[in-house]
């Protein structure tokens, strides 16, 4: 079931998020469910105590520039 739900927020914010939801081809209602949705997963991973070897993990990538491409050359590396 769908309810509605009024926002109120700056005139600005208004326009630069419609103007977004054009060019990703998505309704601004779709943008923000989208967003809550991720809120709240977020919301439930917080609280999820993770075992210390993954915990000293988390995050070490989030500044390095490594994409899909590094990692396919690694492999072809290692595996041809």
């Amino acid at each position: 079931m769908q309810t509605k739900l009024t926002l109120r927020m700056e005139d600005e914010l208004i326009r630069l998020a419609k103007s977004v939801s054009e060019k990703k081809g998505k309704s601004l209602s779709k943008m923000v469910a989208d967003y809550f949705r991720v809120l709240t997963k977020k919301e439930l991973f917080d609280n999820i105590e993770l075992p210390p070897n993954v915990k000293s993990l988390y995050g070490a990538l989030a500044d390095s520039n490594i994409d899909e491409k590094d990692y396919k050359k690694y492999l072809e590396g290692k595996y041809l």
